[in-house]
């Protein structure tokens, strides 16, 4: 097959995945003029509508959806062999692409994984905030962080966070005007603030635990939310009380701004985990990877 043919098909595969011309041209570091060509071009010698094409959205055809499962694998695997022939010469290299949530980033990724980058400037990590339980394979992703009880039993699950704790709080203007809840069916006489899943779309039920009693809470407020950052700033702003893993509110509970409530009520949990695919061989640079976060 001529080599333009295999770099229309490059072209496609990476359209099709990320669903819009401008990231596909960008990550090919091709102007937007020139993939539109090489699949139309594509599409032309196949006689074959490859994707759906409008002003908000690109999407395969069946005719392409069937193509990108059938190929799109084998370009994978060409892009892992070239990175291997790259990591033998003594220098891993390539790009570790991991799909995780805000506060990890900054609590716990990027602090280990700045020694390991300082060290390899051929490895490349790709954060992609996401609080969806996304299908880490189907995305392309090499690696998820999770929480311990959230984690598909056919992944690998490495532990790099210690035990945490949920934690419920309010400003102290917040408890001074509507009191300190004493038992955690009282929150549904306060203000709370809702968390909403952003894969099924379902609302978050506050799950609290004392002497071995579990208890699960649905609250409601004027602020539903997807994302932890926008809850913690609500926290602040005194909108009512929030309740979040005590990491995220860390900074704010030392300097007393926000204060905790029905702590009794909220018992250590495993932390995060990073994971993979078991099917997967891990390649150099991700062993780098996951050796930086592993927890010791």
């Amino acid at each position: 097959m001529a080599k333009r043919n295999l770099n229309d098909l490059m072209a496609f595969i990476t359209v099709a995945r990320e669903g819009s011309f401008t990231r596909a041209a960008a990550q090919l570091g091709v102007s937007q003029s020139a993939l539109s060509q090489s699949v139309s071009g594509l599409e032309a010698s196949l006689n074959i509508r490859l994707l759906t094409r409008t002003t908000r959205s690109v999407s395969p055809t069946a005719a392409g959806d069937k193509l990108l499962k059938s190929i799109g694998h084998n370009f994978d695997e060409i892009e892992a062999q070239l990175n291997e022939l790259t990591e033998m010469q003594g220098k891993p290299a390539g790009t570790v692409r991991i799909t995780c949530g805000d506060n990890v980033i900054e609590t716990t990724l990027l602090p280990r994984l700045t020694p390991l980058l300082l060290a390899y400037p051929d490895i490349n990590v790709e954060f992609n905030v996401n609080y969806g339980f996304c299908d880490i394979v189907a995305e392309r992703f090499d690696a998820g962080v999770r929480l311990g009880d959230t984690i598909d039993k056919d992944m690998i699950a490495v532990p790099i966070g210690r035990p945490m704790r949920m934690a419920a709080v309010a400003t102290p203007d917040y408890i001074n005007k509507h009191g300190t809840p004493a038992h955690p069916r009282d929150l549904t006489d306060h203000m709370c603030i809702n968390m909403r899943f952003p894969t099924h779309g379902g609302l978050y039920v506050w799950e609290f635990e004392k002497d071995g009693q579990k208890l699960n809470v649905r609250v409601d407020g004027q602020l539903t939310c997807n994302s932890s950052p926008h809850i913690v700033r609500a926290a602040l702003a005194g909108l009512g009380i929030a309740f979040l893993p005590d990491v995220e509110f860390a900074p704010h509970l030392d300097e007393g701004k926000l204060q905790r409530v029905l702590d009794d009520w909220c018992v250590p949990f495993d932390g995060y985990y990073l994971y993979y695919p078991s099917r997967k061989q891990p390649s150099p640079a991700f062993s780098l990877v996951l050796d930086a976060l592993r927890l010791r």
